[in-house]
């Protein structure tokens, strides 16, 4: 006879336990766990839906600390009720808080009620690559004469390592100027502009640094964060936009500390 490895045993049914608990925890339609149960073995309903609040609450709670613009936007009740359905259909992955909310601001683009601001969820996303950008590893930004110290005819060559912090977040709306109105307190004012933007998210030092990006940049800072040379990566912006300025795209991404190292071109 094989041995009985208890151990083993007592974990596979703290697990079972565990999964049940949780299960039901975002559902209110459910009935808690049978083996819920208080002192003397009574059922433990009224407590069980206490502990389900407050972890929704809590969830709810972490949506509004990552998504501020969205919420000045939207309204605290509406910003509530709509993170109340995403937390029941999205329960979390990981136990770091912050990391909650990464489908967030898909949900918002799926919402029915908000369909009357298209814009949204783009807003959404610049907040959630703002936070990224926040808890992304420091590095020295690459300082601007290590570009220039390399030979004209190898820049072409060349492959920039981006900046752990750097993200792109591109929109069909003016998502980085409905953001950067409502990140802040005070008065909202009205909104102006109507095109396309996209945004450069990075953080070279203590403080996270979001703009917009020139006509072209988007492309350009895409394939050169994939690992593309200069050349390609400006060819490739060039034919998604004729007014791609290749100097001022550089400049403006070594002053915004886009990238940290040098990995070709000599």
């Amino acid at each position: 006879m094989q041995p009985v490895d208890l151990q083993s045993h007592r974990l596979d049914a703290q697990t079972c336990y565990a999964a049940g608990f949780a299960s039901a925890l975002l559902d209110p339609e459910r009935a808690p766990p049978a083996f819920v149960a208080g002192p003397n073995g009574k059922a433990a309903n009224k407590r069980y839906a206490v502990y389900r609040n407050n972890v929704t609450v809590s969830l709810i709670n972490a949506l509004v600390a990552t998504f501020p613009a969205t919420l000045r936007i939207t309204g605290v009740d509406f910003f509530r009720a709509m993170a109340r359905f995403h937390v029941r259909s999205t329960p979390p992955t990981s136990p770091l808080l912050f990391e909650y909310g990464r489908d967030f601001p898909d949900f918002i683009e799926r919402y029915e009620y908000a369909g009357s601001m298209p814009w949204l969820a783009d807003v959404a996303r610049i907040e959630r690559a703002w936070l990224d950008a926040y808890h992304a590893a420091d590095a020295a930004p690459l300082p601007a004469q290590a570009l220039a110290s390399i030979p004209s005819e190898q820049l072409a060559d060349t492959i920039l390592t981006p900046h752990p912090a750097t993200r792109i977040v591109r929109s069909r709306y003016p998502a980085v100027t409905i953001f950067a109105a409502n990140r802040v307190g005070g008065p909202a004012t009205p909104i102006e502009a109507s095109e396309p933007e996209d945004a450069l998210v990075t953080r070279p030092g203590m403080e996270v640094i979001v703009r917009r990006l020139p006509p072209g940049g988007a492309v350009f800072l895409a394939r050169l964060l994939a690992g593309e040379p200069l050349a390609a990566a400006a060819e490739a912006a060039l034919t998604d936009d004729s007014e791609f300025d290749l100097s001022a795209n550089i400049a403006g991404m070594i002053e915004a500390g886009v990238f940290n190292d040098i990995r070709g071109g000599g």
